[in-house]
């Protein structure tokens, strides 16, 4: 019932910011929507995204299912892309969005265009079952474990000399698990949602130490997308009015989003406020 109101509460808000400042949407010229809709992001970070019996399945799926209805698109496809090849296949038009679970940084946001965020995150760390893991200093002479180019790369190449520890790097965060549970690594660096359901289904590792830090993620579009990425953006902002990716965290994660965290609130404008690429445009999503 509270989120219900909550709900109705964001939705006369936006409302309110509408009446004084009113926006029309329509889409960019370049999507083509008379065919399948084609996203990129990175299996193996489940339960975002995983292979099932039947295909890819998770968090992710659900929501390009959703967007791909609501967009009107005969289906769609998502493309299994290793992070560091990413933002090449944004750039380069193969895909036409990251469905990713991709941090928004001030850096990436003078690159690409966010939506708002809709999932708050930090940073976990996955040991064998049984170690300990209670500070930093504890990584010394340690080998740390990451997925090559995230932003969990960039802080262990950034901290590496000061906590004494050696970085390797894999393509996949299960590499990382596994290079863990064989003892060539001590930890491994993924987000925090991700960390823990691997760690709730493999007996062998457990989430020794949990960094929050206030960070979202969010789907990026190329920059000249911009009618585009606002139309995604109100998707994502009618299913957070209506429950559903508050319905699909409690699905796929076993519990609901933390109260007041970014997939149950609804930000004023397009795109991550306070960071490069925000249109602080006010407009009502037009759900149904």
């Amino acid at each position: 019932m509270r989120r219900a109101k909550y709900f109705r509460r964001t939705l006369v808000g936006i409302a309110l910011y509408a009446a004084m400042v009113p926006a029309v949407l329509a889409q960019d010229s370049k999507v083509k929507s008379g065919e399948p809709l084609v996203v990129g992001t990175n299996f193996g970070l489940a339960p975002w995204i995983m292979q099932g019996p039947s295909g890819p399945e998770g968090f992710a799926v659900d929501v390009t299912t959703e967007i791909a209805k609501r967009l009107g698109r005969p289906g769609f496809e998502i493309l299994d892309i290793n992070f560091s090849g990413l933002f090449a296949a944004l750039f380069g038009g193969r895909i036409e969005f990251t469905n990713t679970l991709l941090n928004i940084t001030e850096e990436r946001s003078t690159q690409m265009l966010y939506t708002e965020p809709l999932l708050a995150t930090g940073r976990g760390f996955v040991v064998r079952a049984g170690d300990v893991l209670d500070n930093f200093e504890e990584l010394s002479g340690k080998v740390v474990a990451v997925n090559r180019g995230t932003i969990d790369d960039s802080w262990a190449g950034d901290n590496a000399e000061k906590y004494g520890f050696t970085v390797e790097r894999y393509d996949s965060f299960p590499d990382a698990v596994q290079a863990v549970i064989t003892g060539r690594a001590f930890v491994a660096i993924n987000e925090i949602p991700t960390t823990v359901y691997a760690a709730s289904k493999n007996s062998a590792i457990e989430v020794a130490h949990k960094d929050y830090s206030g960070r979202n993620f969010a789907f990026a579009f190329r920059n000249d997308d911009v009618q585009f990425r606002n139309q995604v953006e109100e998707i994502i902002e009618c299913l957070k009015l209506n429950g559903t990716l508050h319905d699909l965290h409690t699905k796929w994660y076993g519990s609901p989003p933390t109260p007041g965290s970014a997939m149950d609130v609804v930000y004023f404008g397009f795109g991550p406020p306070g960071f490069v690429g925000h249109a602080p445009t006010a407009h009502v999503p037009a759900c149904d």
